[in-house]
């Protein structure tokens, strides 16, 4: 029984798989917010981008 309680008590001191788990769960956050910002840049790109070929398009004659 002692020997069970001591490789829990060892269990819960090491530190090493708590370390890996917060390094992925930082990778995940980074991974979201580039995502994230990546979507909504895209998205203001095809925005400015339908707007100037629009205004080109008008400018040519061709509507």
């Amino acid at each position: 029984m002692q020997k069970t309680l001591d490789l829990i008590r060892a269990f819960a001191r090491d530190e090493d798989g708590v370390t890996a788990i917060e390094y992925g769960l930082l990778a995940a956050l980074i991974s979201v917010m580039v995502i994230g910002g990546a979507t909504v840049a895209g998205t203001n790109l095809n925005t400015i981008f339908t707007y100037v070929g629009n205004k080109l398009a008008l400018a040519s004659g061709n509507t």
